[in-house]
């Protein structure tokens, strides 16, 4: 099922003439729960990845704190509130049964520390995307895919190996890893997503205020609210996870330092590629919402890959210009 966002309330390149030049083509993929393979674009899906290459590693800086729990006690959980929220209920009456609060009760109460080993940990699939399947994949020569994996710890900020981007080429892997290992144990449940298959889909954006001049930002803003319309909320920037665009608003701080838009392996410029959002759209963003969804459910449309970034904030990923291989740059905004 495809999707496709309703138009823009106002047309801002018309309008705003000096803004027309500054649009930019991102690719909203518009996850939605699904059973992806490694040979679908996905969130949180399974990876066309080798056999014979080895699976990235990362031993959290700061070590564990705890209650820690496991993907498959994560993925338990997820079961068990969807099974609960699907059964026929009388009012008053629902939720979990008795032997499903004994399995949560057990799950919420985690794993001791210092029964867990210590060392690197493997990390988790967070999207894989085909050219085939996206638009305006920015994929350097010779390769189709691009896929992104993280730690499922809070150290997913900055320029380290709790984020790291493979592009390959899909004809060259010929054996596929069919069991990829995963960590012993999970800090962030907030940071596993759940499997979801992709409906990509190209939209214009302008740039978010911060981005603008000063002159500029004041004359959108007046703009704007002559016209009753939320530039930051339904013109410039789409919600949601997206490929490409413009960088996210920052939501709890001011724009990023000069210097943490440089790639921390040789200092060059970064461009925005892959924006991981809390949910697809809010309450200022509502308008972005795909037509399809007006009658689905709120919350498996709106949070379809129950991944939360801080407190409902973005991650935008930023990968080097100059060489892609090259670790990105994460910044929470």
């Amino acid at each position: 099922m495809t999707r496709t966002t309703p138009p823009r309330p106002l047309d801002v390149a018309a309008e705003l003439p000096e803004l027309a030049g500054l649009a930019r083509t991102a690719t909203r993929l518009h996850p939605r729960r699904g059973a992806p393979t490694v040979h679908d674009s996905s969130v949180g899906g399974p990876l066309l990845w080798p056999a014979s290459e080895p699976w990235p590693m990362y031993e959290p800086v700061h070590g564990a704190y705890g209650p820690l729990t496991t993907l498959a006690d994560i993925h338990s959980l997820r079961r068990i509130s969807a099974q609960a929220r699907s059964r026929p209920r009388a009012p008053g009456e629902g939720g979990p049964t008795e032997r499903e609060t004994e399995v949560i009760d057990r799950i919420r109460a985690g794993y001791a520390v210092e029964l867990l080993p210590e060392g690197p940990l493997p990390l988790i699939p967070l999207v894989q995307l085909y050219a085939r399947d996206v638009p305006g994949l920015p994929c350097p020569e010779g390769t189709d895919v691009l896929q992104v994996l993280w730690s499922p710890f809070d150290e997913i900020e900055g320029c380290s190996g709790a984020v790291q981007l493979r592009w390959r080429r899909s004809s060259d892997v010929r054996e596929i890893l069919a069991e990829p290992p995963e960590p012993a144990y999970v800090d962030q449940s907030d940071h596993v997503p759940t499997p979801c298959v992709l409906h990509p889909e190209q939209v214009r954006e302008f740039p978010p205020v911060h981005l603008l001049t000063d002159e500029q930002a004041k004359r959108v803003e007046v703009w704007a609210e002559e016209r009753s319309v939320d530039y930051q909320g339904a013109l410039s920037v789409a919600p949601g996870w997206k490929l490409g665009g413009w960088p996210a608003h920052f939501t709890y701080r001011y724009p990023a330092r000069s210097d943490e838009l440089q790639c921390g392996e040789c200092g060059g410029p970064v461009e925005a590629l892959l924006t991981v959002d809390s949910s697809e759209w809010d309450g200022s963003s509502r308008s972005w919402r795909p037509v399809e969804d007006v009658d689905g459910h709120p919350y498996a449309t709106c949070t379809p890959t129950v991944v939360t970034v801080g407190r409902g904030c973005t991650l935008q990923i930023y990968a080097c210009v100059g060489s892609p291989s090259h670790l990105p740059r994460s910044i929470m905004q």
